[in-house]
């Protein structure tokens, strides 16, 4: 990653011989009730970000009224990186290609632990020391599973001198965190839990169900929505099909290289190289490893958009998801993003006049993944959008062209009446 350069991939002039369309699934936008002309504009608008070079692959897939409407990938799975010479082999990525959802990961984590409770199986006012008592140690005694998922649990990042490699020992992370004094009281302040929450999850769900987080996803949401992929990680039979990370954009450097690292535990390169590393796809990172399609993503938030139903099958009783996108209290500056946030127990929402997913988006939910992808459900709209990509960028020449597609799928998909309950809406 070279320090003074955009770090972009090479762009054809001709989109389509990078454009793979899975033309099957795709429903003609005037049945999922668009104008002429908006899906058009909409898909304009992907193509304008996939031309700033900033990620070598990207797929995109938008539902309106329960429709597929754009199903589709730019770009290569492997190859054609920033530092790739011309020539490189490369091969095209596909609608069907799963790319990691990174911190995305965690709304179907937190979805898990709100089935838990759904179930009876905890509680999400109890102590997290109930079901670890391991946990409840150095100032931690109190802090409950609600605090976690609200990001208020007080351990934003595994502190010390945290080796990366770690990431692929689950058990001596889950000790670390353990053992970890909180920066600050449980519920005192907000600021974002990258991947220490997510662990601690894993392993309540383990403890309560006697089963891998991995299972416990493939039964209870991946096989009943007949997802091939949609896991944490891959079956090794499956690696090979993965689309490559890539260091993008701007080399960080400073207070925002010094962020990173408080987040991911290294710098850009390193997190984003042991990403492409097999291990990580071997491994359980309950806060950033799921591999799913973009399509499968939107399915997800399809079906919570639904009231948990898919195909007539009740993934999540109604009032789950209700309580899991309640806002969890006033926006406000977050510890470790350093922006305002809106939060609900695990998922990101919206806002007005302009939120993480467009403009006038409050009723929004879903989340962010490294470093531009996005996965949310808008009630308003009707519409579930998955935006998957390969370029790991923090700052770039792709923000413009960013914010006119997120622009786009807010005002090509105006506001609208629905039948959805007046909690999904109001």
């Amino acid at each position: 990653m070279k320090l003074l350069s955009t770090n972009t991939c090479r762009v054809p002039a001709d989109l389509s011989s990078v454009t793979t369309i899975d033309f099957a699934s795709e429903t003609p936008a005037a049945a999922a009730g668009f104008k002429p002309g908006q899906v058009d504009k909409i898909w304009s608008a992907v193509e304008g970000l996939y031309r700033t070079g900033i990620s070598p692959a990207l797929t995109f897939c938008l539902r309106r009224e329960g429709r597929i409407v754009l199903n589709r990938a730019l770009g290569h799975r492997y190859g054609n990186g920033p530092d790739d010479a011309v020539g490189t082999p490369s091969e095209l990525a596909t609608p069907d290609t799963p790319i990691c959802l990174f911190s995305a990961s965690k709304v179907v984590t937190a979805m898990l632990i709100h089935l838990l409770d759904e179930r009876g199986l905890i509680d999400l006012l109890d102590p997290i020391s109930h079901y670890l008592p391991e946990y409840g140690v150095n100032g931690k005694r109190n802090a409950t599973i609600y605090h976690l998922l609200a990001h208020r649990g007080g351990i934003p990042s595994i502190s010390g001198d945290f080796d990366p490699e770690l990431l692929y020992d689950v058990d001596s992370i889950v000790k670390m965190l353990c053992a970890a004094r909180p920066v600050s009281p449980s519920g005192h302040r907000v600021a974002y839990h990258a991947l220490s929450a997510g662990y601690i999850f894993g392993r309540i769900i383990e403890q309560v169900t006697g089963m891998s987080v991995r299972e416990f996803l493939r039964e209870t949401i991946a096989e009943p929505m007949g997802m091939r992929f949609f896991n944490y990680g891959l079956p090794e039979q499956d690696r090979s099909l993965a689309a490559m990370n890539y260091a993008t954009g701007f080399k960080p450097v400073g207070p925002v290289n010094m962020f990173i690292k408080s987040v991911l535990g290294g710098d850009l390169n390193l997190a984003v190289d042991m990403t492409n590393d097999p291990r990580f796809m071997e491994t359980i990172c309950p806060a950033g490893n799921i591999y799913a399609t973009a399509e499968e993503a939107s399915r997800f938030f399809q079906m919570l958009m639904d009231g948990g139903v898919y195909q007539g099958k009740q993934i999540f009783q109604a009032m789950t998801i209700k309580r899991a996108i309640l806002e969890c209290g006033r926006p406000e500056i977050d510890r470790t993003l350093l922006m305002p946030m809106r939060y609900s127990m695990g998922l990101m929402l919206g806002n007005n006049p302009v939120g993480l997913y467009g403009p006038m988006t409050r009723r929004a939910y879903g989340h962010l993944g490294l470093s531009n992808i996005f996965c949310w459900a808008d009630p308003e709209r009707d519409t579930s959008i998955a935006l998957l990509t390969t370029g790991k960028p923090l700052l770039g020449p792709h923000i413009p062209a960013l914010g006119k597609l997120l622009a786009a799928t807010s005002f090509q998909c105006p506001a609208k009446q629905t039948n959805r309950p007046d909690w999904q809406t109001t």
